[in-house]
């Protein structure tokens, strides 16, 4: 089995095509599943955020996954097999643990090096593991990819600046419409990037109404910001009618504001942080309105190269890469160094019950001393080859673990029944 990746990215994809893919945590589950349930596919997570879109998986063949994947998430978004072949890119095995470590890091991200990106990872784990489609492959991948993307943040130049989409968004309007201090400012949405936009709003003088649809949310929000008040989901188009910024991010599967909701409002920027969107994208042609969406923060985002401190976050990313894919490679062999151990207790086991009916005259003592005694000695002739393979697992130009099986006339079969069962 091998790792597999599909992703659907701001680098690879339209905002149309991404907000086609984008998935609800109960439509990535369920595409959990259906994916788990398919012949190729042993272990699988999705990660979904307002610019990515990804599948990993541990797979047994790489096209088998790729049509499997790409056939069940053309199912769930409307999108043909054609329209996401053309939007993705598909990684394989070592280059999984590039692209994984790489989104962890914040190297992938509109905003490189930005902070969110490594909660959405940890999100991505525990969605897999709630789903019960994420076993051993794809826990150590990425609880050493949250390793990673921990020490980028605290070892980097590029992690200790802290950025985040929702900083971009706010300096991108600001360089627009000027400074929102003063100004009423209405959030729509309380979840993660909502409640981040309200605080950096909050934070620069405005005077925030947060509007969501679960209003005791709303009321937490507004209670930890100063000076400002929530407002029932039922009045969110009242709220347009005396806001100078409207900000949003709701998760709402349509869009939610039109042209024609803005007709008699004295909005003058809009900041649509939502993926699906939040804001039809004319809006930005209405005379006197600004929009700042994700893509225009695409548009303008830096090249990462201009980044300070991604050469040493890339650097630190590589080691660990390969640190990473030795250990991994030492633990490929595992299944056949458990094998063979399985195999000789058998030999052994087998040559002492042919002893016993020999031995029966022998004290019994005698004889559990004669089992300990044989089994130890195959243990130790074991010992060395078993360490020595692990050791050198590391060595890509030699499969040790086929020698290994060809040398004790070991059958793949027999190593594939140790191994950790399909998760279901």
């Amino acid at each position: 089995m091998s790792l597999f990746a599909l992703s659907l990215s701001h680098r690879t994809a339209s905002l149309d095509t991404l907000a086609a893919a984008s998935l609800s945590p109960d439509a990535a589950i369920k595409l959990c599943h259906a994916l788990v349930a398919s012949d190729h596919i042993g272990e699988v997570t999705v990660m979904s955020t307002c610019n990515r879109v990804e599948v990993y998986a541990e797979a047994d063949r790489f096209h088998a996954a790729l049509s499997d994947v790409v056939a069940a998430m053309s199912q769930v978004s409307g999108l043909s097999m054609a329209e996401l072949q053309q939007s993705c890119g598909v990684h394989y095995d070592e280059g999984v643990v590039a692209h994984a470590f790489a989104v962890a890091a914040g190297l992938d991200s509109v905003v490189p090096g930005e902070d969110q990106v490594l909660g959405q990872f940890r999100e991505a784990l525990a969605l897999g593991q709630s789903a019960g489609t994420v076993g051993t492959a794809l826990n150590a991948l990425f609880q050493h990819g949250i390793r990673v993307g921990k020490r980028v943040r605290a070892e980097t130049e590029i992690g200790r600046a802290g950025r985040s989409l929702v900083d971009a968004a706010m300096v991108q309007l600001a360089e627009r419409t000027g400074s929102v201090s003063g100004r009423r400012v209405v959030v729509l949405g309380a979840g993660q990037m909502a409640s981040a936009a309200a605080r950096a709003a909050s934070e620069a003088g405005a005077r925030v109404t947060v509007v969501n649809r679960t209003t005791a949310k709303a009321d937490r929000l507004a209670a930890e910001l100063a000076g400002a008040t929530s407002a029932p989901w039922s009045t969110w188009r009242d709220q347009l009618g005396a806001a100078d910024v409207v900000i949003t991010c709701t998760g709402a599967a349509e869009i939610l504001i039109e042209v024609d909701d803005l007709t008699d409002s004295p909005v003058t920027a809009l900041v649509d942080l939502a993926m699906p969107p939040d804001i039809a994208a004319d809006v930005a042609d209405l005379p006197g309105r600004h929009l700042v969406n994700l893509e225009t923060l695409r548009v303008a985002a830096p090249q990462a190269s201009s980044v300070i401190g991604v050469v040493e976050a890339r650097q630190l990313v590589a080691e660990e890469i390969s640190a990473y894919t030795l250990d991994r490679r030492a633990r490929s062999v595992t299944p056949t160094v458990v094998a063979l151990r399985a195999m000789a207790d058998e030999v052994v086991s087998a040559e002492l019950d042919r002893l016993d009916t020999r031995l029966a005259d022998v004290d019994e003592a005698v004889r559990d001393e004669v089992r300990r005694t044989v089994h130890r000695v195959a243990h130790k002739l074991l010992h060395s080859p078993t360490v020595r393979v692990q050791e050198y697992a590391g060595d890509t130009s030699v499969d040790y673990a086929a020698a290994l099986r060809a040398l004790f006339a070991l059958e793949q079969s027999e190593v594939d029944a140790v191994m950790s069962p399909k998760v279901h």
